[in-house]
């Protein structure tokens, strides 16, 4: 009895250090992370943006002197507006693209699917200057318009072109949750509404649509913010009547001591966070659940030779649209002048050979600091799902909603941040600025990205069973050894997946970055690709510098899908 007593006594111990203290410290330090990295600089942007520049006392005369301006005011304007019909035009390409997909029964679907998805995997401050050179005033869809038709369109005049570019950007978000929600729903019911005679749009606007509402939501929520916060787009098209390259330029012409930037920041966040908070408001008190996930009841409805002409008449104009911007960014990457044609004069490799031989920098750059981004949020994502998903520490909850913050701030808002935080706090043993320095801009990437990795880490950590956990801790192992042998090797593809994605998206990251490169040596990829798109005869580089980010970040996302998919797959879930 004695013994045994003992050894419950010491098994208490184990797990009250363990458990409590071995997390709880973990957690801490993650806290203490990101109140540095993130929560600070967002909170300094705030109060600055309600100081006196001259006496350093709060007041609102900032944001009245802001609203005072008109500049500001159109600014304002066309941010909502251009925010809002890139969703309206998102919307038009995506949903035949979902529907056609999910409730017809023809060929090509999963192609059709994957083609689709491929406008992510452009930068969309490149997809802006491909944009121009297919539709732009002397593009090459207006210059056939001029000579066969006699008229013109201002498809890239003003906020028309960021409202193009962004759609066909950022469409694939409504693609993605729409088509989820629609293959999620209950087929009996449309069944039912059939069999009461109810068919064609009535059917899809009165049954499907409703039903798919919450994918809806969720991918038109995330159109607005991205479109909303982006930076890079608007400055390309040279559309500076926007709160955020307003933002950019008052910081880096007027000094990182004028307020209105600072206004126009906590402006962008609080937008960021109200399409949030929408799209929650739109689900509240709402129920869109069904008897049972989709499938059943009605099957994928075969379509009459007209209907399938139809159909693949409609795709094929959205597919050809949503990827012109690639096909014209490889076009001017390998031409010699494309200028007033159609097309280009001459073809040529002599713009990869100039980047690998005077920009391989930038591309060496790149893969530095998104690999050390990704490996900064791996590690944090799979010590913030465990703490959240395994443990019952006090503030859990709160360590992964401001983790998960990162993705309603702005990158511009982070950058601006960390100019103000960082430039007068000087490296170890140095004079030079910590804002100046390359690291920064890692944990900017780090912290922009670690909401994707994180998500990829809950993932795989809710797909480990609790048991083998247990059954480990009852043969001896100690929490930490049953984590580093246990928990983590089977969330290794979940884990791989994270470090992937968050790689993938910061080697194209310029929101963030642009505003923390102090020389070009320590440039990232896309820095180099906005300097070379400055000038003619710089876009040519800037094409191929284009092409090689869509082959990183294509090659990453590919990497990722194989990555889950292996996992699924050695999980007994295919």
């Amino acid at each position: 009895m004695p013994s045994n007593t003992s050894t419950r006594q010491g098994i208490f111990r184990l797990d009250f250090k363990s458990i409590q203290w071995g997390p709880g410290i973990v957690a801490t330090l993650i806290g203490v992370f990101l109140l540095i990295v993130l929560v600070m600089p967002v909170a300094k942007v705030m109060y600055v943006a309600f100081q006196n520049p001259d006496t350093g006392a709060l007041t609102i005369n900032n944001f009245i002197d802001f609203f005072n301006a008109a500049l500001f005011r159109e600014s304002f304007v066309n941010s909502l507006y251009v925010a809002s019909m890139s969703v309206v035009f998102a919307t038009l390409i995506a949903m035949p693209l979902a529907y056609f997909t999910t409730r017809f029964n023809f060929a090509g679907s999963t192609l059709i699917q994957t083609l689709g998805m491929i406008p992510l995997i452009m930068p969309p401050f490149v997809g802006a200057v491909a944009m121009q050179l297919f539709f732009g005033g002397n593009g090459s869809v207006n210059l056939l318009l001029d000579d066969y038709f006699g008229f013109t369109v201002p498809f890239m005049e003003g906020l028309n072109g960021v409202i193009l570019v962004q759609s066909v950007h950022f469409f694939p978000f409504i693609l993605i949750n729409l088509s989820a929600s629609l293959n999620n729903i209950d087929r009996s019911m449309e069944e039912a509404a059939l069999n009461l005679g109810s068919s064609g749009m009535r059917l899809f606007r009165r049954i499907v649509f409703p039903l798919a509402m919450p994918g809806y939501i969720a991918g038109a929520s995330l159109v607005f913010l991205k479109v909303f916060d982006d930076l890079g787009t608007p400055l390309l098209l040279n559309v500076n009547n926007m709160l955020a390259p307003q933002a950019y330029l008052r910081i880096t012409s007027v000094g990182i001591s004028d307020p209105i930037g600072y206004v126009i920041s906590v402006i962008l966040v609080v937008f960021s966070l109200f399409s949030m908070w929408v799209s929650f408001l739109a689900m509240k008190g709402k129920d869109y659940a069904t008897a049972q996930k989709g499938g059943g009841g009605l099957l994928r409805r075969d379509l009459k030779l007209g209907e399938r002409i139809g159909c693949y008449a409609v795709i094929t104009i959205i597919l050809l649209f949503v990827l012109a911007p690639h096909t014209a960014l490889g076009l001017l990457s390998v031409a010699t002048v494309w200028s007033y044609s159609p097309l280009p004069d001459a073809y040529t490799f002599d713009h990869y050979i100039e980047v690998f031989e005077t920009a391989n920098q930038f591309i060496t750059n790149t893969l530095l600091y998104a690999g050390l981004a990704g490996l900064i949020d791996i590690i944090l994502g799979t010590a913030i799902a465990y703490i959240v998903w395994r443990t019952k520490i006090w503030g859990r909850k709160a360590l992964d909603l401001v983790a998960m913050g990162a993705l309603a701030i702005p990158g511009v808002v982070i950058g601006i941040g960390y100019l103000r935080m960082f430039y007068d706090v000087n490296l170890p043993f140095s004079d030079v600025p910590l804002a100046t320095w390359w690291g920064i801009m890692v944990i900017a990437l780090a912290v922009r990205r670690l909401p994707y990795a994180l998500r990829a880490c809950v993932a795989a950590l809710q797909q480990v069973s609790l048991s083998l956990e247990e059954a480990a801790e009852s043969l001896g192992a100690s929490k930490w050894s049953t984590i580093k042998r246990v928990v983590v090797p089977l969330m290794t593809g979940g884990i791989l997946a994270g470090f992937v994605t968050s790689f993938a998206t910061a080697a194209v990251e310029l929101s963030a970055t642009i505003m923390l490169v102090a020389k070009e040596g320590d440039a990232p990829l896309a820095y180099g690709i906005y300097v070379f798109m400055q000038s003619a005869a710089g876009r040519g580089p800037g094409a191929a510098l284009g092409i090689i980010a869509v082959i990183i970040v294509g090659l990453g996302t590919y990497a990722s899908h194989v990555i889950i998919e292996r996992t699924k797959k050695n999980n007994g879930l295919k």
